[in-house]
């Protein structure tokens, strides 16, 4: 009994790991909101560790009462936010989100967003597989 129940709990573990190691990511954080505001925008790099073109498709966290995937153009001069319904990650490449380019808008705080204090946000791929990314907040840049 004690093999069947350890051979059960190594089967797990390297399902757990094969879910963690298809994307890795890297420098991720939040942005504490400006004061007065209710939006704030998160950041990370996305690195795909497979063979296969993979793609975020949605992401979400219960501290935030709506999470979207957006990017910034350029249109006649003028620079605006899209959202958008998903985000490549070629096979073996990473895509960074970062300010200008792609970005997560995170709507609503529901919860208190203290420097230092880590948001968990879900990520959504095309393949099924979803991931727990801990962001921490921290302060944004004064321009």
């Amino acid at each position: 009994m004690r093999g069947l129940l350890a051979s059960v709990l190594l089967i797990c573990s390297s399902f757990s790991l094969l879910a963690s190691t298809f994307i890795s990511v890297e420098d991720a954080m939040v942005r504490k909101p400006m004061p007065g505001r209710s939006v704030t925008a998160g950041f990370f790099t996305l690195t795909n560790n497979t063979q296969h073109d993979l793609s975020l498709i949605a992401a979400s966290s219960s501290a935030f009462s709506r999470v979207e995937i957006h990017h910034h153009t350029h249109k006649d001069g003028v620079m605006r936010m899209e959202q958008v319904e998903s985000l490549l990650i070629a096979a073996g490449q990473s895509v960074s989100l970062e300010p200008g380019s792609f970005h997560l808008m995170l709507f609503t705080p529901l919860t208190s967003l203290e420097l230092g204090n880590d948001i968990t946000v879900e990520l959504e791929f095309n393949n099924g597989q979803k991931m727990d990314v801990l962001m921490p907040v921290v302060a944004t840049p004064k321009r």
